[in-house]
């Protein structure tokens, strides 16, 4: 049996490109002593994943040149050495790399950890979207560093993707007004069908300074940062006092990620406001994931999270979804779905 699998080709300088990967060919990999054998059924896309492409030192160990790219998945257990898990079973890790086959160790412990899947409470993909890592990154940016009150104002940025379209809902179950900014007019209306009290399209927008300063005349009290760049720029002028800055992505930034992001020069603005500015990456916080998939499961089942996919069908489309979502194409979540 063949396992397919995208290899890095190449250290994009800039964006990358459908040749960045290439497709290879290896045998199914047999599983060691306490290991299982899965065969993939859906890959997940993330921001964070510009930063493993790139040979710059980052927070965790990138992928070398023709080594599987990395990502996480999901998919079905075929073969185990392990007693906690059997054929038949779904798991889903980090782990999975760009693959069709993964042989994964379930007891890593941390983000490393292969977790079994409960088809009852969610189809198997929302383990890599609200139910997972996109999930745990709104939860914990909010409550450890955002903290929004009732009535406070929260901007959140690529307000539609995979985490924005979580924290505009968890901030209006707090009790804040939510403003939410993304790069198209379709991506702001489902912001509003799903509770956002306004909207912003910042490639329309030709100050989105006074913009903002328009939407949240008082002051913007929470800013969820994904994107960096302008949009960071604009809100940053916009804080009111006692802000909290949760600094989560830098996507408008990524193609560049080797420069120095050299943009608005903040510190006064700090100083008067008094406000809070944290970056976090949501994998230091993995331990509290199963506090976080438990509220989240609770949100959802009362039908107070509503999120949207965007899925493309066949394992050849992974460097195609990977430039839809770093580009701003997807909307939603952007997965690929393997066939068989």
């Amino acid at each position: 049996m063949i396992n397919r699998q995208w290899l890095l080709a190449s250290h994009p300088q800039g964006q990358a490109t459908l040749d960045t990967w290439r497709l290879a060919e290896a045998p199914v990999p047999q599983p060691g002593p306490g290991q299982i054998l899965v065969r993939t059924q859906w890959l997940s896309l993330d921001p964070y994943m510009r930063g493993r492409i790139s040979p710059s030192t980052n927070y965790t160990k990138g992928v070398g040149i023709g080594e599987v790219m990395q990502g996480g998945g999901v998919g079905e257990v075929v073969a185990s050495n392990h007693d906690d898990w059997k054929p038949g079973d779904i798991a889903e890790a980090m782990g999975f790399g760009w693959q069709e086959y993964a042989v994964l160790s379930p007891d890593l412990p941390g983000a490393a950890r292969v977790n079994k899947v409960n088809t009852a409470l969610a189809p198997p993909q929302a383990m890599l979207s609200w139910l997972g890592m996109p999930g745990l990154t709104a939860y914990i940016g909010l409550f450890e560093i955002g903290r929004p009150k009732p009535g406070d104002t929260l901007v959140v940025s690529a307000a539609s993707g995979a985490v924005g379209q979580l924290v505009g809902q968890i901030a209006r179950l707090c009790g804040a007004r939510v403003i939410g900014i993304a790069g198209s007019d379709d991506k702001l209306a489902w912001c509003r069908e799903i509770g956002f009290d306004a909207t912003l399209n910042y490639k329309t927008e030709t100050d989105l300074r006074g913009a903002i300063a328009a939407l949240a005349p008082g002051g913007v009290d929470v800013f969820f940062d994904n994107t960096g760049g302008p949009i960071h720029d604009a809100v940053l002028n916009n804080l009111a006092v006692g802000a909290r800055v949760v600094i989560c992505g830098r996507i408008a930034l990524a193609n560049d990620f080797d420069g120095e992001d050299i943009g608005l020069r903040a510190s006064s603005r700090l100083i008067v406001t008094r406000s809070l500015v944290q970056g976090f990456i949501a994998f230091d916080w993995w331990h509290r994931r199963p506090e976080a998939m438990a509220r989240l499961a609770a949100w959802h089942r009362d039908g107070k999270l509503i999120t949207r996919e965007d899925i493309l069908d066949g394992f050849e489309r992974m460097p195609e979804a990977f430039l839809r979502m770093m580009s701003g194409g997807n909307m939603g979540k952007q997965l690929v779905r393997l066939g068989g």
